[in-house]
C-alpha cells in the first residue's frame, strides 16, 4: 500500500482541500478518494484554525470509508481530558485560563456539549496513539518503544486506542503512564541547565525543552534542545543522558513540532510533517511508496 502522510491541520480546511487535490484525490459523495493511494493523518485536527468542523468532516469521512487513516494528536488528547470529569468535581484537563484559551476556538465552532461535540469526542477516543505498518511508523510526536510498551500494558485497547480507565491513568500526574503519554503525544523533554528558560510559540516561559529525538548526533543540550533558535549557543555542550534517540532503520513520520521554512526531511529515516500551517506556514504531506530511505522530492505542500 502507498500512503500520503499529512501533518497537523489545526482547522485549516481550505489548505486541506487544496493539498488533497494536489495529491490527486477527488471528492465524490462526500469522501476524498485516490485510485491507488490512501492517506494517513498525523493528528492535531483541531484548535486554532477557522474551519475545524470541516476538517473533522473530511478526515472522519475518509477514515470511515477506508480511504484514509488517522492517529491521535496531543490536541485530541487534550480535548478528551477537557471534557472528561475527574470524579472530584473537576476535569482530567483542568479548566484553567491557559487551557481554555488554547481550546476556545474549537468549542466555539463545534458548540460545547452539543451532539456534534459529543460525536467528535467519541471519534477522538477511537484514534490509535501510533501505527506500525511494518515498513513505516506513524506517531504524533515521538516514537519511543518503552513508552509504547507502558501504555499498551495498562491504557490501550487491542486497537491501540485509550480505553476509559487508560485515559484516566494517562492524565494522572507523576505516573509512568502520564510520562509515556507525554513523550508519545508531546515529545520528550529535558530540564534546561543553569536556570535557562525561553518563551514558546504562545509566549509561555519554559524551563524544559523538547529534544531532537530523531537526531542521533544531538547528544548535548546545545544540539538537542528545540525552541531556542538563536539562543542555542547559550546552552552548555554537556551530554544528555537519554534513551529517546531513534536508532532504527524503519522510516518514522510525525508532526507536532511547528517547523518553518521550506519543508525538508530531518534525516533519511525521519520526517516531521508539521510546517506551521496555523502560523502562516504550509500544510505538508509525504508521498510514501514503500521506500526505506526517505527522499525530499516526495514532500508536497500548499500554502496556508
Amino acid at each position: 500500500m502507498e500512503f500520503d502522510v499529512i501533518g497537523d491541520i489545526h482547522g485549516h480546511a481550505d489548505a486541506l482541500h487544496r493539498l488533497l487535490a494536489k495529491l490527486g484525490y477527488r471528492e465524490a459523495r462526500g469522501v476524498y478518494r485516490h485510485a491507488d493511494r490512501k492517506t494517513i493523518f498525523l493528528g492535531d485536527f483541531i484548535d486554532r484554525g477557522p474551519e475545524q468542523v470541516e476538517v473533522l468532516r473530511v478526515v472522519r469521512a475518509m477514515a470511515g470509508a477506508g480511504t484514509g487513516r488517522a492517529i491521535m494528536g496531543n490536541h485530541e488528547f487534550n480535548a478528551l481530558g477537557w471534557a472528561t470529569p475527574d470524579g472530584a468535581g473537576g476535569f482530567l484537563r483542568p479548566h484553567t485560563e491557559k487551557n481554555e484559551k488554547q481550546h476556545a476556538a474549537f468549542l466555539a465552532q463545534i458548540g460545547q456539549g452539543s451532539p456534534a461535540h459529543r460525536e467528535a469526542l467519541t471519534w477522538f477516543a477511537s484514534l490509535p496513539v501510533w501505527l506500525d505498518l511494518g515498513g513505516l511508523r506513524i506517531v504524533h510526536a515521538c516514537w519511543h518503544g518503552a513508552s509504547q510498551a507502558c501504555l499498551a500494558a495498562t491504557c490501550l485497547d487491542a486497537a491501540g486506542c485509550f480505553h476509559d480507565e487508560g485515559l484516566r491513568k494517562a492524565y494522572r500526574g507523576g505516573t509512568p503512564e502520564h510520562l509515556a503519554a507525554d513523550i508519545l503525544l508531546k515529545g520528550p523533554e529535558v530540564r534546561l541547565p543553569g536556570g535557562h528558560s525561553f518563551r514558546d510559540k504562545d509566549g509561555h516561559t519554559r524551563h524544559e525543552a523538547r529534544l531532537r529525538w530523531w537526531d542521533r548526533a544531538a547528544t548535548t543540550f546545545r544540539l538537542a534542545a528545540l525552541g531556542l533558535d538563536e539562543r542555542r549557543s547559550e546552552l552548555p555542550d554537556d551530554p544528555i543522558q537519554s534513551d529517546y534517540h531513534y536508532q532504527e532503520s524503519v522510516p518514522v513520520m510525525f508532526g507536532h513540532y511547528w517547523m518553518s521554512g521550506r519543508p525538508q526531511l530531518l534525516s533519511p529515516t525521519a520526517s516531521c510533517l508539521d510546517f506551521s500551517v496555523a502560523k502562516g506556514g504550509v500544510l505538508t504531506a509525504y508521498r510514501w511508496s514503500g521506500e526505506a530511505v526517505l527522499s525530499n522530492d516526495k514532500l508536497v505542500w500548499v500554502a496556508a
